[in-house]
Formats: structure tokens, sequence, C-alpha cells
């Protein structure tokens, strides 16, 4: 059962396939080849005597020249279908054969077990049920993970068959069923008579958000979330239909097209268990919400604004029960791990973390508390919002409709004797100089800033308008950061980079300091002349991370520690530039270069390192 918390109804328990998908999914191709590798298929169709060896040695050359499968080129050319290709590769892989289209109409509650985007995702389809064996439709029949994950879930018995990417394709579309039609009736139901007409919608809202199909799209649009590991849902209204897209490792999928006439009905549950005013459309509104089960919990902050064809909901996912980071897995290098370490030991002072909004700056400070959270000091927190629960924190929400701002809670926490202060974000001139302060008189002060880089932290403090002296004496050290997509283990491939885009890459970047820097930090044995000496690495696609290469985040950073010929530049109110410049002479390892160290590492790429580190 999928709990929602700050729901004024009881939670609507979901079909042990984990919820109802009716509509179109667009995120990524299933696998398109039945796990035969390239001496079964000649065995199975040389050994049957479908073709010669000669003309399977063309025929290989020929894919190979064309870039193709081997099974899509016998398929072109009409050697074999799909569904003669399928049986022999069922015959190879000792896996049974079905052909959907033979089995006619799924019951749906059969078909349901495994939802739309799980099935579409890995290639798989449930189609009979027998006491408590699953009939499972896989184009890989020996993907045991996906097998064990759905036995998990329906907590049955998974027998798997192998079918086509054609039959699989027949058997997808039975998923599109009537959700336009039930939305329509339910938009179509007449309002209570003797009411006026603001009550009117507003009741017709209630009771659309409390019907069972708006409560199960809901509750499986953040289910497939949860599980997809997404950051956040944008849920977009157009003109004709409503997009759903996910923010997977930092980049946005569509992944669901829903029927225009879902639109009320879904923004008002959402704003029902959001705890927001169902019948306001023109103004912006926030809320939180929790969803919990037995293996995550959830926070989920709810934003809503008004455009043009309607109102757009932005949802962002925090996960409560994700335990604290050290900073080696935060990617920290050794270098900006001994400065970070060096200075959050320093008995007052200020840290501060820079980077974009969603740059994990938050996560970088949570992890620090954890590292000082000890019975002897007492840590405490002002926040925007409260992204994770820390035992032994006192965390305090700030709340603008009352008064409590980040300059008025800092100055409560001063009085409540802390060692440790974290404020959620400098975004003014009176919470920068509460914090400089704090950091002056004792206390060791963690805060985030929105700057480009680390060097363009201590400018951003002088515009902000507090004084030269108190930043130069107060500021210890400052952490810049962005997040890079990471490898996909599973099909990660060396690769070398070639004189051509190295030389485009040196119009833009100092590669032969970047050499020399690898080289002094021991990341390569010997200075190399160039790039393309070197090995990289890049993620081929597979069906683990969706064909993209990489799979989770990690961070790329640079440290800029406030030494007195940086303090010396602060108080003449040297620029951005001179004070990198002059960091970079005493050892600071810029962002993108952290970002090429780890990619000769075999963590990212190079192209991922250029995509977010560009200013």
């Amino acid at each position: 059962m999928l709990r929602v918390e700050g729901s004024p109804s009881p939670p609507v328990p979901l079909p042990s396939g984990r919820g109802v998908f009716y509509f179109e999914v667009k995120q990524t191709k299933p696998k398109e080849n039945m796990s035969l590798d390239l001496q079964e298929l000649k065995r199975a169709v040389v050994g049957k005597k479908i073709v010669t060896a000669k003309v399977w040695d063309d025929l290989v050359k020929e894919a190979t020249d064309k870039k193709q499968a081997v099974e899509q080129l016998l398929i072109d050319k009409k050697i074999l279908d799909e569904e003669k290709l399928a049986q022999l590769a069922a015959g190879f892989l000792d896996a049974q054969y079905a052909d959907l289209k033979n089995v006619g109409q799924i019951p749906k509650e059969v078909l349901l077990l495994v939802p739309e985007p799980i099935a579409r995702r890995h290639g798989v389809i449930a189609f009979g049920k027998e006491k408590n064996t699953l009939k499972l439709a896989m184009l890989d029949p020996n993907d045991l993970e996906t097998r064990d994950a759905i036995k998990k879930k329906t907590d049955l018995v998974v027998e798997p068959f192998l079918v086509s990417k054609s039959s699989l394709d027949w058997g997808l579309k039975q998923y599109h069923t009537s959700l336009e039609a039930e939305f329509a009736k339910i938009v179509s139901q007449p309002p209570k008579e003797g009411e006026g007409e603001k009550d009117e919608v507003t009741q017709k809202l209630k009771e659309m958000a409390e019907e069972i199909p708006v409560v199960r799209v809901v509750d499986t649009l953040l289910e497939y979330a949860i599980l997809e590991k997404a950051s956040d849902i944008h849920i977009e209204p157009h003109e004709k239909d409503v997009i759903v897209r996910y923010r997977i490792d930092g980049v946005l999928h569509e992944v669901m097209t829903l029927p225009k006439v879902i639109q009320p009905a879904l923004v008002a549950r959402i704003k029902v268990i959001a705890n927001l005013k169902i019948d306001e459309h023109r103004l912006p509104q926030d809320g939180r919400l929790k969803v919990e089960k037995d293996d995550y919990k959830i926070s989920i902050r709810v934003s809503t604004i008004p455009v043009f064809d309607g109102e757009k909901v932005v949802m962002r996912l925090l996960d409560e029960s994700a335990k604290a980071m050290t900073l080696e897995e935060l990617g920290f290098i050794h270098r900006n791990y001994d400065t970070i370490i060096r200075n959050v030991k320093k008995p007052h002072g200020a840290l501060l973390v820079t980077g974009p909004t969603g740059s994990g700056k938050s996560t970088t400070l949570y992890t620090i508390i954890s590292m000082l959270n000890t019975k002897g000091v007492n840590i405490s927190t002002i926040e925007d919002p409260i992204e994770y629960h820390v035992p032994g924190v006192n965390q305090m929400q700030v709340n603008p409709k009352i008064g409590l701002t980040f300059a008025v809670g800092l100055r409560a926490l001063l009085r409540q004797d802390p060692n440790v202060i974290m404020i959620g974000e400098i975004r003014d001139r009176e919470t920068a100089e509460e914090a400089v302060h704090a950091a002056l008189t004792g206390h060791v002060v963690l805060a985030t800033l929105h700057t480009n880089n680390a060097g363009g932290a201590l400018p951003r403090l002088l515009d902000i308008g507090v004084e030269p002296y108190l930043i130069a004496s107060t500021v210890n050290a400052v952490v810049g950061q962005r997040l890079t997509r990471q490898i996909c283990q599973d099909c990660k491939e060396e690769m070398h980079i070639d004189e051509e885009y190295e030389a485009s890459l040196r119009k833009e970047y100092n590669i032969d300091h970047l050499l020399e820097i690898m080289k002094r930090e021991g990341f390569i044995e010997k200075k190399a002349k160039s790039l393309a000496e070197l090995t990289f690495y890049k993620g081929r696609g597979c069906d683990k991370c969706g064909q993209s290469g990489y799979r989770t985040r990690k961070g790329i950073f640079e440290v800029l520690e406030v030494t007195p010929e940086i303090q010396d530049l602060i108080l003449k109110h040297a620029p951005t530039s001179q004070i990198q410049d002059k960091a970079v002479e005493q050892g600071m390892i810029l962002m993108w270069e952290d970002g090429f160290i780890k990619a000769i590492q075999g963590k990212t790429t190079i192209d991922e390192v250029i995509r977010v580190s560009k200013e």
C-alpha cells in the first residue's frame, strides 16, 4: 500500500502491480535483440540450413558495414521473419516461446500486474496467470534482475517466455484503455443543486480528486518516479494534452502523455494531498506531502503556478531515508578533501558552498554536519525547506508568512549556545551580516550561496553589502560544485579522443596545465603531452541505464582556501578572475579540471563535464 501523508482521504491500496497505468509512455526503447550472441545465431541459422556459411559471412560483413544488428538484417532481407527468429532463439536459450498476437486480449488484472512504464523500459509484459505462477513475455528471458524484481513486487513465481519485438509491441498496445472516457464521465458529472457557482466548482473538484481512477493515477505517478529515482516530477499542461516529465540524473525525460481531460482532476488531487487551496488557480502555491512505504520514506515539495493552458505542477522528491555520505563518496579528491577537513576543524569561521539550484550544495553541507555531529557539539540549522532530518541536530524551518526569515531565525539560534550553525541560503544583506558576525564571534558557520564558481562567492558577499574586512577575517574556504552523471558500470568501455577533438578543447581549456595537475596529484604516472595519450571511458548504453550510458550522479568540485594573499585581494575589492587566478597559483584545482580527472578515472565523460561546468 502506498501511504500519502497530508491527504484527508484514506490511502487507496494499489493493485499488486503497483498501480494502474493507462497512459502512453515515451521514455526509453526496450532492447531489440533476443540475447543471442553472434555464434549462437550462426549455429541457429546455418545449422538449420536457413542460409549457407558463405551467405552468413556476407551478412555479418554487411551488418558491420551498416552498423546494424545481424538479426535485423535477416528480417530486412526477408530471410527470416521476427516470429521464426524468436522461435529459433528460444530453442538456443532453452526458453519457452510465445506470440502475444495469438494470445488475444490479456485480462486487465493480469496485464496491470506489471505497470506499463516498467513493461516498456524492460521489454516485458504479463500475459497469463495460473494460481501462483505469472506468465511473463520477455525480449530477454535471461534478464534475471527484472524477473526477480517482478517476482518480489507481485509475490508470484515468474515463468518467462521469449517473444519478438513486434509481438511485445502488440501486447503493449493493450495498456491504452479507457482512461479518457472515465475522466470525461467524472468531469461531466453535474454539480450538486443549491450551491453557488464557485461552491459548485470547488465541490466538483473535490469529488474529482477523490475518484478512484484519479487517486490511482497520482499514486502510480509518484511510485514510478520513486522507482526511477527521479528528483523532480513536472506536470505540464498543453493545449491538447498534459505532459509528464521526470528529472532523472539531472536530465528531464518526457515519460507520459495524459489526455487533457485529466488535468483538472489530476491537479485537484495533488492539491488535496499537499494541503493546498483547491479552488485557487490564479496564484502560485507551495505545499508538502510525504509518501511512505516499508522500504522508503519520501518527502515531496509541491509547487503550482498558473500558465497559459492551466496550472503547471512541479514536485521535488527528497529521500528522507537516505544515509549520510562521506566526502569521499561525494567525489572529493584528496587535495580538496584535505582542504575541507583542515577548515572545518577550525574553532570558528565560515565555509560556503556555491553552485546553481540542484547542484548538490545541501547534500555537501549535510555531509559536513554529519562529520561534526558528536555528543559534545550543539548544531543548529535554519533551512528553507528542511530537506533531510538529521538526528541530534536542531533544525528550524523558515516561515516568512509569520516573520521567521533567515536573519530572524539566525539571531534566535545565536541565543541557543550553538557550536555549529548551518544556513540554508544567504540571500540578502541582513542574513549575510548575521552570518559573518556569527563566524566572527566563535561559531562555525556553514552556508550556501548562489554563484557560478568558488571565486565568485567573495565578490558576491561584497555586492550584497558585507564589509570587506568581515569577509576576509571570517570566511575560511569556499566550495564550488556541480553534479555530473556517472558512467554506467554495466556498459562502460574504453575510448580515446582524437587530435581534432583535443584541438577544440584547447581553445576553451588550458590542457597543458591540466596534464601538469594530473601528474602532480598522482592521477597519471608520467606527464603526458596530450589528452590523446590517455584512456577515457564512455557508456555504450544498455537496459540498466535506459540506453543513456549514464547512471547516478556525483559531484565535481573546486575548493578555494582563503589564504592571507586572498584576504588581501578581498580587502582591495578584487574581481572574481583575480581571486581565482591567485587561488590556482596556490594549487587550487578548478571544477572542470576535477571533472577531467574523474573522466580519466572512468567515473564520468568529458562531454558530461563540459555540459555541467560551462558558466
